[in-house]
């Protein structure tokens, strides 16, 4: 029988929004936090860039504003934008109150803005310096103090190698109820293999992005959805799941997969050639040349190597000061020089890869869904701030500012919160073991390449409903095995990917224009009216 684990809030996903919300929570209630593997095998330990905020002399709130807006191609919600922006700095402080190293200015340079206190950076799309960093490896510093702050907080309680299977909701009690409140999870232990059940009063979704639908991409290994997927199967709305940002820049590397070349090369003034003639192609598509929005430069680099039949085109910062280079980006000269890539000599071979899910679950400015009892923070989320391409080093400032608004009206709510009812433990009594796992590799590989080829950077009407009909006959084979065959790890991330394709293609499919990450060649111009997709179960 599965184990029943009860708490005061329920935090699914361990990186950046979901150990930002328990922090926010755990002097007042007692928090469990599960982790899909290690504690730190998220998106955000991954993240090299930075986190944007308003802190240069002569930067303004305005100016970031505008600048999220015009890169979301004005579909983001301008209210979520204000009120993310203008708690940018306060976030920025807390992080640094909690230990994190920010890399301090050398010489002149950023002295002028935050007394000096740290150097800003600046990624395309933004018109000032403004990304706070630690050197190229931001995403790792924030994530390690998070997790010591949690670790030792005696009301959190961590619980690694949990894979949430789905949300237990008041279809689950004892006895049936339809009100739709959500009362925590079913997941599966991969190291007993058990399920078990976690339940709370509230119950916060931070399960990261669907990136690994597709072939190519720097998502970690277990972006499968998870977290859009169970939200949809409980009853919430999902919305402009079509914006899959592409980063510009991913290594071109038979050996070594997704390792992604950060914005910041490009904002310390890299450029992208050729790699024959040397041409420097950007200016060619935009005046902003390297530093215009990812959606530009993606389609740009994908343009040229299609057009010229290439593998990849180069990125190059060989032409500035060795040690500058050294000293902005550590980690990734080492992991290039082990490659035998000199890159203060010689130029990066680079590719796009699948980045950012810029939609996701419906959430409001508290972080609530449409169902009673769950939350969403960070990239699992569609708040209203990335509209139809996110900024630059925008998405771990969505982490914090969320994950501190979530917690925020979980608190300030808490009386309104009722305690959950007996839940019916997982039944397994009518499955048995599966002796063809070969099916799940199969069916997932396929997934991921019919993905990148019929619903990549440039979209065609005739290739998203190939790729619909491939989902459609996926569908009932998955549905099939997921029925008679005891779940594992593995089937639950395939029946969660196949899930987040079927949302993306439905909202690629609705949407009859081109706009920020979504580019049909049907539909080439943009309308008029800038309108969110919205998708609503049955």
């Amino acid at each position: 029988m599965a184990d029943n684990r009860t708490s005061d809030v329920l935090i699914i996903g361990s990186g950046a929004a979901g150990l930002t919300a328990a922090l926010n929570l755990a002097d007042r209630f007692q928090v469990t936090v599960l982790a899909k593997g290690g504690f730190n095998e998220g998106s955000t330990a991954h993240a090299q860039g930075g986190i944007a905020a308003v802190l240069e002399e002569g930067d303004t709130f305005e100016s970031h504003i505008e600048d999220t807006m015009v890169a979301g191609a004005g579909l983001n919600d301008r209210g979520t934008v204000e009120f993310v922006v203008e708690n940018a700095p306060a976030a920025i402080e807390r992080l640094a109150q909690l230990g994190v190293p920010f890399t301090a200015p050398s010489g002149e340079e950023g002295v002028k803005g935050n007394g000096g206190r740290w150097h800003l950076t600046r990624e395309g799309g933004h018109s000032h310096r403004r990304i706070v960093h630690v050197d190229d490896a931001t995403g790792w510093a924030v994530q390690d103090a998070l997790l010591k702050a949690a670790l030792a907080h005696p009301n959190i309680r961590m619980v690694p190698d949990m894979v949430a299977i789905d949300l237990a909701t008041s279809r689950h009690e004892q006895p049936y109820s339809g009100a739709g409140h959500v009362w925590g999870c079913y997941a599966i232990n991969r190291r007993t293999g058990r399920v078990e059940l976690f339940t709370a009063r509230a119950t916060v979704l931070a399960t990261g992005g669907a990136g690994r639908t597709y072939l190519f991409s720097t998502a970690p290994k277990g972006a499968t959805g998870d977290g859009i997927a169970m939200a949809w199967r409980a009853g919430a709305r999902v919305s402009n799941m079509e914006f899959m940002q592409f980063h510009p820049t991913c290594l071109y590397n038979h050996d070594v997969k997704n390792f992604l070349i950060t914005e910041a090369v490009r904002g310390e003034g890299g450029h992208l050639l050729i790699p024959e003639t040397g041409h420097r192609f950007m200016p060619d598509f935009d005046d902003r040349a390297e530093l215009a929005p990812r959606d530009i430069v993606a389609r740009a680099i994908d343009h040229e190597i299609k057009r010229l039949g290439l593998d990849y085109v180069h990125l190059d910062i060989s032409h500035r000061d060795p040690a500058f280079v050294v000293a902005h980006f550590p980690t990734i000269y080492a992991r290039l020089l082990d490659l035998g890539i000199d890159m203060t000599k010689q130029p990066i071979p680079v590719v796009p890869a699948q980045h950012y899910t810029c939609g996701g679950v419906i959430v409001d400015r508290d972080g609530r869904t449409d169902l009673p009892g769950l939350y969403a923070a960070g990239e699992v989320s569609q708040s209203g701030l990335h509209g139809a391409n996110r900024l630059a080093s925008n998405s771990l400032l969505e982490c914090f500012v969320y994950g501190e608004a979530v917690a925020r009206h979980i608190a300030h709510c808490w009386d309104d919160l009722p305690p959950p009812p007996p839940i019916r433990p997982w039944d397994e009594s009518r499955v048995t073991d599966s002796d063809e796992e070969v099916v799940i590799k199969q069916n997932w590989t396929e997934i991921r390449r019919f993905m990148w080829n019929y619903v990549g950077i440039v979209r065609t009407t005739k290739r998203l409903e190939r790729a619909q009909t491939r989902i459609n006959m996926l569908k009932e084979e998955v549905a099939d095995y997921y029925g008679h065959f005891r779940v594992t790890p593995d089937l639950v991330e395939l029946r969660n990917l196949l899930q987040a394709a079927e949302l993306i293609v439905r909202c690629a499919l609705e949407r009859k224009e081109s706009r920020g990450l979504h580019y049909n060649a049907d539909y080439p111009d943009r309308s008029l009216e800038a309108r969110d997709t919205v998708l609503t179960p049955a």
